[in-house]
């Protein structure tokens, strides 16, 4: 049975809360309106003149925050763009029954992937982590831990005290270049040995032994909790001789270049399964991790009696964390049928074509260049900027994923935030403030289809784990600074899971790095 502490306390058998054969409440009692939905639209007088009821002025603000902003016309002219402007972007509306369908769509390849006979023609491969343990609270000691999963690799060194749940940590960042992403694949092992060493001189950490986790946010196929072959790529890495091998191998290969390190890497595991570890340790029926932000993903708990590629003896645990690679969903044309010209344009345009189609619809890789292929073709057709030259907006991602939140952060009639993106474009000398509203709503039709699409996986979880409470931890750029992300995923997760379950989504800080720092305290003991 997983483990995980709460408040220091240790327990022994903390999933209880969880387990199916717990009966459900009688009257469920739903994530509250109020804990997701902007103070500011609550408080909305124009709503609040129209509707006396709490409940229905609360389900009038969740539809607000589900569909783009109204737009006011002021003449003939601007009342034709816009009409052509929805009918440009008409193709990133989603409706109740899609999102349904894709939910199920997910339970169905999720459970392929956990299947022995059907997992290689799955989109979805649930690849085992072999984490079974979660903390439990009685960690005690300094661990080091590597988080590699973007463009971005840093170095962590996590302290922990017996009795509490706090985590002290110290970390250094570091960018990693095109060059390491599209390089061989022992130069990038290589980097980050070598910043492993530049760490642990600098924090006086040699000549002692060293329990090390291992945070790789790429898909992977585990033997065990310190052993993983790379499957495929993913977020632009590209590096030879890496596929098919043991990371863990090709990283203790690295590190014995600096034979003056003592390193013992113990676990391995992604960002999202690190999110639901880290989130656990304070939570203890968080049993679903997500991250949405470069890339998307998600591990769960599954029970272990539905796993039919574990490996090894299962003896007497019950669960196993699930690292599910949702990204690959609809690889194989499942989604297709919500799919736009512009996205199979950002498609045609990756590095992975034909790829990771799910992530492509949700993460922030690829929806600042998705608004652009959008916003380049109004402004084309003269919906935007009146025809006004906009060459700069033929340059590839130009516009960026930031961009979308900081558009959207402005309130209802201030354009600041959209005035200073503008600038930044060198487009606010030929842009009118009627431009700022329909840029913004070419903005809330991506992002908010993002959102639906993501509440639809986490639906998925939600519901095949039919659990009746459930924590799930959050990370990832665009969930933590877009305005809105999680505002209208918890409205849509409302409308499409059981009714008997409850939920709430809880940022989860860094997982990625204090869960390979407790993953490692755990593996150690």
């Amino acid at each position: 049975m997983l483990k995980v502490a709460r408040s220091g306390r240790r327990r022994s058998n903390s999933f209880s809360l969880l387990d199916k054969g717990d009966s459900m409440p009688m009257t469920p009692h739903p994530t509250p309106s109020s804990s997701f939905i902007p103070n500011s639209m609550l408080e909305n007088k124009v709503l609040a003149s129209h509707i006396d009821d709490q409940e229905q002025l609360l389900k009038a603000a969740e539809d607000m925050i589900l569909k783009p902003s109204d737009i006011e016309v002021e003449d003939e002219d601007e009342k034709e763009r816009l009409r052509q402007l929805k009918e440009l972007c008409k193709g990133f509306t989603m409706s109740d029954e899609q999102l349904q369908h894709i939910e199920k769509r997910m339970i169905m390849e999720i459970n392929w992937g956990l299947g022995k006979d059907t997992n290689t023609t799955s989109n979805i491969k649930s690849y085992i982590t072999y984490v079974s343990q979660l903390p439990t609270g009685r960690e005690s000691g300094a661990y080091l831990a590597l988080d590699l999963g973007g463009t971005n690799f840093r170095v962590i060194l996590i302290e922990l005290d017996t009795g509490t749940t706090s985590v002290r940590m110290k970390a250094v960042k570091h960018a990693v270049s095109e060059d390491l992403m599209t390089g061989p694949g022992e130069d990038l092992f290589n980097f980050m040995a070598d910043k492993l060493k530049e760490f642990m001189v600098e924090h006086q950490l040699l000549g002692k032994r060293h329990h090390l986790g291992f945070t790789f946010s790429f898909p992977t196929i585990q033997h065990s909790l310190a052993s993983a072959d790379l499957a495929t790529w993913t977020k632009g890495f590209v590096c030879a001789g890496v596929e098919g091998e043991d990371v863990v191998k090709m990283l203790e290969k690295a590190i014995t270049r600096h034979p003056e390190l003592n390193i013992n890497i113990c676990a391995i595991l992604n960002d999202t399964t690190g999110c639901l570890i880290a989130c656990a340790y304070k939570r203890p029926d968080c049993a679903i991790g997500v991250i949405i932000g470069t890339g998307t993903n998600a591990s769960y708990v599954e029970d272990i009696r539905n796993v039919e590629l574990y490996q090894g003896h299962v003896g007497k645990k019950k669960e196993v964390v699930i690292n599910t690679e949702w990204g690959g969903l609809g690889n194989t044309g499942s989604l297709d049928f919500i799919r736009t010209r512009f996205d199979h344009a950002v498609d045609k345009n990756s590095k992975n074509v034909t790829k990771q189609v799910y992530e492509k619809l949700i993460s922030g890789m690829y929806l600042g260049e998705l608004t652009r292929q959008v916003i380049l073709e109004a402004a084309q057709k003269q919906i935007l900027f009146k025809g006004q030259n906009v060459e700069m907006l033929k340059r590839k991602e130009i516009f960026q994923t930031r961009h979308i939140s900081e558009i959207e952060s402005d309130e209802v009639g201030d354009y600041s935030s959209t005035w200073a993106v503008l600038a930044e474009l060198g487009l606010s000398s030929v842009a009118t403030q009627f431009d700022c509203q329909l840029l913004r709503f070419i903005c809330e039709s991506i992002s908010i289809r993002a959102a639906l699409l993501a509440a639809a996986g986490v639906a998925a979880l939600l519901n095949k784990m039919g659990r009746r409470t459930v924590t799930v931890g959050m990370d990832g750029s665009l969930y933590k600074f877009h305005p809105h992300f999680q505002a209208r995923m918890t409205a849509k997760i409302r409308h499409l899971v059981d009714k008997a379950i409850q939920f709430n989504l809880v940022l989860s800080e860094d997982g990625s790095g204090r869960g390979a720092g407790l993953a490692a305290a755990v593996a150690a003991k």
